[in-house]
């Protein structure tokens, strides 16, 4: 007999019936969304277009900290009349995401939700709070440390020459060190949600250590922007770490631990 003629219901304790929604209302809930996002971006930007020249001024801190070290002439130059201003321009956009960020990430939040159990749902601020506060330490990280050593590196390395750094040049080596650690210090979020979804187990990534080390280690070799040994390190250690605490969400989060801890709950 079902467990619908006997009145019981067959869905698990605290997990109600997944929602559905028709294709057209998917791509519309996709089409508000991303219209949300959008206008917030826009609204960011424009708000830190007024302050740009003090967001570059921080941006450029590390090498005019650097060359100043070296005893060089303090000042970045550029090679076309329009540079500096689609750089501002470049400058207040990608400063206006990173400020609208946590309203960005709410509307993806609100796109998944509707595909998630209500039990699910309840790791929308841990999502949203620990997302932004990783990709932050990982930003500051490689501002205070990474792009700091890796200058520091390449300067003093060509100290024999007269440096001519554009102003568009820096701002790229820049934006690639701060958003890839940024992105990086995220790995712990990508590994909650594929335990979460039960591709990946605590038990694998702990037997597979030593390859993600070596994995971990290539990617850095890629990432770094100078090839001494030390930069390399400084970019592999951060992410062996990361690793190791994805181990630990993962036994967490993944659905057979969940399972366990709710027989040993009710037993």
């Amino acid at each position: 007999m079902s467990d619908t003629a006997t009145g019981v219901s067959s869905e698990q304790p605290g997990r109600d019936a997944m929602p559905t929604m028709g294709f057209l209302d998917h791509l519309e809930e996709l089409r508000r969304r991303l219209v949300y996002s959008i206008a917030a971006v826009a609204a960011g930007f424009f708000a830190c277009w007024w302050k740009v020249e003090w967001i570059y001024g921080i941006m450029q801190r590390p090498i005019m900290e650097v060359l100043r070290a070296n005893g060089m002439a303090e000042k970045l130059v550029y090679l076309n009349p329009t540079e500096p201003f689609n750089l501002y321009l470049k400058i207040a956009a990608m400063a206006g995401v990173f400020v609208t960020s946590p309203f960005i990430l709410y509307q993806v939040w609100m796109f998944i939700s509707p595909g998630l159990y209500r039990n699910e749902k309840r790791y929308v601020v841990p999502f949203m709070v620990s997302t932004i506060a990783l990709f932050v330490t990982g930003g500051y990280f490689g501002y205070k440390v990474v792009y700091p050593q890796a200058l520091g590196f390449l300067v003093h390395f060509g100290r024999q020459f007269q440096p001519m750094i554009t102003v568009s040049e820096y701002t790229s080596l820049f934006l690639s060190i701060i958003l890839g650690m940024g992105l990086i210090f995220e790995m712990p979020i990508l590994i909650f949600f594929l335990a979460l979804m039960g591709i990946v187990s605590a038990s694998f990534m702990f037997k597979n250590f030593r390859y993600a080390i070596l994995l971990i280690f290539i990617v850095a070799a890629i990432v770094t922007p100078t090839p001494d040994i030390l930069s390399m390190c400084i970019f592999a250690a951060p992410m062996v770490a990361l690793y190791a605490v994805s181990i630990g969400i993962a036994w967490l989060v993944h659905p057979k631990q969940r399972q366990a801890r709710k027989e040993k709950k009710a037993a």
